[in-house]
């Protein structure tokens, strides 16, 4: 449980650092975000997935 709480915070590290960084440049991504398709936003986030299974697929010991 310890472990998973790690990685969840340094997650949620990441995941905040853009919009602590540059939060007017966050706003503009996001608009656009707005804009896309389902279609792409649905593919995009599957490939992530994807990807980031295979990044915990390597890192296994």
């Amino acid at each position: 449980m310890a472990y998973f709480l790690c990685v969840l915070g340094m997650v949620m590290i990441v995941e905040g650092l853009p919009y602590f960084a540059a939060p007017a440049t966050m706003k503009v991504w996001i608009e656009k975000l707005v804009q896309l398709p389902d279609s792409s936003l649905r593919l995009t986030g599957f490939l992530l997935m994807m990807a980031g299974l295979g990044l915990i697929y390597l890192g296994k010991p």
